[in-house]
C-alpha cells in the first residue's frame, strides 16, 4: 500500500522523548518506524515495550540501558536491538541532540508502552 506523505510532526511523550511518526499506521500492522530525538543531558523513562524495537544510530552520544546489560556508549552507525520486555533508556551524553530511528515490530500502539519509574 502506497501513501501519499503528510507532513510529520513532532511531539513529546511522557518518556522524555521527541518522536516524529514516519509510520505507523493500523494497516499496516507488523512494524512501524519512528524518527527519535533525546535533548542533551535528558535520560528517558525507564520503560518496556511488549513489541521488539531497534534503534539505528543516526547522531550524537549516548548511553544504553537494556535489560540486565550492563550500560554501554551508542553513536552514529549503532543498532540497538531491544527485546520485547525489556526495561530500557537512554542518556543523551553528547552536547547535541541524540538522533535515532526506532523500529517497532510489531507496530508500536500506546498500551505497548509500561512505565517502571
Amino acid at each position: 500500500m502506497d501513501r501519499k506523505a503528510k507532513a510529520p510532526r513532532e511531539f513529546r511523550t511522557r518518556e522524555r522523548c521527541i518522536i516524529t511518526e514516519l509510520i505507523n499506521d493500523a494497516e499496516i500492522e507488523d512494524v512501524s518506524l519512528a524518527l527519535c530525538r533525546v535533548e542533551p543531558g535528558v535520560t528517558t523513562e525507564l520503560h518496556a515495550l511488549s513489541v521488539q524495537e531497534w534503534y539505528t544510530i543516526d547522531r550524537g552520544e549516548g548511553r544504553m540501558h537494556v535489560g540486565g546489560r550492563a550500560p554501554y556508549a551508542v553513536g552514529p552507525g549503532d543498532v540497538v536491538h531491544i527485546p520485547a520486555g525489556a526495561a530500557q533508556q537512554v542518556t543523551n551524553t553528547g552536547n547535541g541532540d541524540l538522533l535515532f530511528k526506532c523500529i517497532c515490530v510489531p507496530r508500536f500502539t500506546p498500551d505497548c508502552y509500561t512505565p517502571l519509574e
